[in-house]
């Protein structure tokens, strides 16, 4: 028995005389769901995930390249390939402006189709391994900091990473990784609020290695500035 391995999304109004690329595809452990409009594609967009959308350019009704700009609104990251009758190369340009994944010319076969899914979902894959692996590594790393001597300025080196994890991590789209990041960033947190909680009383009585205080913003960044004669604009943000 094959196993279901990835979800496609195959909008195109001739969608009836692909049943035989479909079932091609389904073969070969993809689950193929088609729809013949932008608009239905964008509704099942919004009930479910799939791992790629296979779209046709020429559609009544919201066309490939509308479909798509929403599309990506939505959802950014899920890969698309472009099909046309069209080589022309403004739409081309415009189809790539707009960031799908690839595009392929009409008449297509069974296996061009699969060989593209292939290319893209793969590739996916292994970027997603690669990223793991790599936060897994820098994860180890935070929970050392955590078990150590921790300073004012090794919090912000955590900071930082996360931050940084948190953008790499929500470009290859993989859940899992999203979820061991929040549950690592609610972990820092709580460890953050003890850390301030025993250094807090140090830093107010001393200067001594504390870090920027919000009682330190005026004397030392803007009262210099306004004894310049220098214009400034100093704005507060509350309750964030």
């Amino acid at each position: 028995m094959t196993v279901i391995n990835h979800k496609i999304l195959w909008a195109d109004d001739e969608i009836d005389l692909l049943r035989s690329h479909q079932m091609y595809l389904n073969e070969r452990g993809f689950d193929v769901t088609p729809v013949t409009n932008g608009e239905d594609a964008l509704a099942l967009l919004q009930q479910e995930h799939f791992d790629l959308v296979l779209l046709d350019e020429m559609m009544p009704g919201l066309d490939g390249l509308s479909t798509l700009e929403q599309l990506k609104g939505r959802d950014p990251n899920v890969p698309v390939i472009m099909i046309t009758k069209s080589e022309e190369e403004h739409l081309m340009n415009e189809a790539i402006g707009r960031r799908i994944d690839d595009y392929l010319t009409k008449p297509v076969n069974p296996s061009q189709i699969l060989m593209a899914c292939k290319k893209i979902l793969d590739a996916k894959q292994i970027r997603q391994s690669q990223v793991g692996q790599a936060f897994v590594s820098k994860s180890n790393q935070i929970r050392e900091w955590l078990a150590g001597d921790m300073t004012w300025r090794t919090w912000i080196d955590v900071h930082r990473l996360l931050s940084e994890w948190d953008i790499e991590i929500s470009q290859v789209g993989d859940s899992a990784l999203a979820q061991m990041i929040e549950d690592q960033r609610k972990e820092c947190n709580h460890e953050f609020g003890r850390f301030v909680a025993r250094n807090y009383p140090t830093w107010v009585a001393s200067e001594q290695d504390s870090p920027p205080m919000s009682v330190d913003v005026v004397p030392e960044r803007v009262a210099p500035l306004l004894e310049q004669g220098r214009q400034v604009f100093f704005i507060v943000v509350d309750c964030l």
